[in-house]
């Protein structure tokens, strides 16, 4: 067999077990998290029906080009992060280009200091450098958030520090009140600004025992998702000074994203806002809870080198990692959820080195229905359908 059909049966075999996964999630009767986005069309409109009569008057006219709705869920952020201002974007991409556009022109240095694993950076397609004329320059790749001391010693000058909160690549990671503190009083001392990439800011304040406006009243500008905690149907947020939100709009505006009407996306983000935000912290909680058992269970069960990243979850996500190639991971949680209709890894294993795979865990209102023993049980059954030395 050729190089070519060898890779073409390999991607095969991964996208039927990709399929196989998303049937077995939907029939499975226990999850850790059931995310709006895994659910059917009809199901995912009527719960937005349903949510929308508690947030907004339907029988209000629907939004055009940003006015309405859009324009109430825009206030509602902006009080609930204590900014003066807030936008709406229909991506986070979008939302941090403009960002750090609009402070690149106002400091007149184009350069974003940023972690090496920031989502810009790894999952963007170099945008900012590409589509917005910045230059990222990265401080750190070491898997936390940059040190004051990196961000005062760092050779190169920057106009803008960009932290991400958590640091999703490298386990959903904070750094304690102080430490975040430090850092952005060591921008400042650069003379430079300092924007939060806050898609997760949400469910931070279990953490750092700070409320959102908190937080948020540290950064200059602080970009927020709608889907990624909310489970909204996406969209996104840029919060900061009002001189600032105003220029934003009109960047907005250019890169294509005034869209005509966006009230499906708004009521579901002002949903969220309303249903998830308030039990985010109940989340946190709980995931430290499977965290420990996660942990106890895998080493009960003699898996040498079983990882629980963090050791204790800075947010309701956080990684898995354990000595299998991920294909046998894979099909291991598969199995499981088919036969039992637990399913414990709801989502992909990626390879960490030869012969190391993670994943990432969530917990949401699913999950709390899950006891310690029940996620021992859980890892034990999941173990026994694991090869001998794979």
């Amino acid at each position: 067999m050729s190089d070519t059909a060898e890779q073409g049966e390999e991607r095969s075999a991964r996208e039927r077990l990709r399929e196989r996964r998303v049937a077995a999630f939907r029939q499975a009767g226990r999850v850790l998290s059931r995310g709006g986005f895994r659910t059917t069309i009809g199901e995912r409109l009527a719960r937005l029906q349903e949510a929308a009569l508690q947030v907004y008057d339907l029988d209000e006219p629907a939004d055009m080009y940003g006015n309405g709705v859009v324009a109430a869920l825009e206030d509602r952020v902006a009080d609930l992060l204590g900014t003066e201002a807030a936008a709406f974007f229909p991506s986070g991409t979008m939302a941090q280009q403009v960002a750090l556009r609009c402070w690149a022109g106002r400091t007149g240095d184009p350069a974003v200091a940023l972690h090496a694993l920031a989502h810009p950076e790894v999952h963007e397609r170099n945008a900012f450098r590409e589509v917005s004329g910045l230059r990222p320059v990265r401080v750190t790749g070491e898997p936390r958030l940059p040190t004051a001391e990196e961000i005062r010693d760092f050779e190169e000058p920057f106009g803008t520090l960009m932290l991400e909160l958590p640091l999703r690549d490298a386990g959903f990671v904070l750094p304690t009140w102080e430490e975040l503190t430090e850092v952005v009083a060591a921008a400042r001392e650069r003379d430079a600004v300092v924007h939060f990439d806050g898609a997760r800011l949400w469910e931070c304040t279990v953490h750092f025992g700070r409320s959102l406006d908190e937080i948020a009243g540290l950064a200059d500008s602080v970009y927020v998702s709608f889907y990624k905690s909310l489970d909204g149907f996406g969209g996104a947020a840029l919060a900061g000074p009002r001189t600032l939100v105003e220029e934003a709009r009109t960047w907005r505006h250019r890169y294509g994203g005034m869209v005509f009407q966006q009230f499906p996306t708004a009521l579901s983000a002002l949903a969220g806002l309303e249903r998830e935000l308030p039990r985010l912290p109940e989340y946190v909680r709980h995931a430290r809870v499977v965290a420990a058992a996660l942990r106890e269970g895998f080493a009960v069960a003699g898996v040498p080198w079983a990882r629980v990243h963090p050791e204790e979850p800075h947010t309701h996500e956080f990684q898995v990692w354990l000595p299998y190639e991920p294909d046998v991971l894979a099909e291991a949680a598969v199995r499981q959820a088919e036969e039992t209709g637990t399913l414990l890894f709801a989502v992909g294993w990626l390879r960490g080195g030869p012969g190391l795979a993670f994943t990432e865990i969530t917990v949401r209102a699913a999950g709390l229905e899950w006891t310690a023993a029940d996620v021992k049980a859980a890892v034990a059954d999941f173990v026994a359908r694991l090869p001998e030395g794979a």
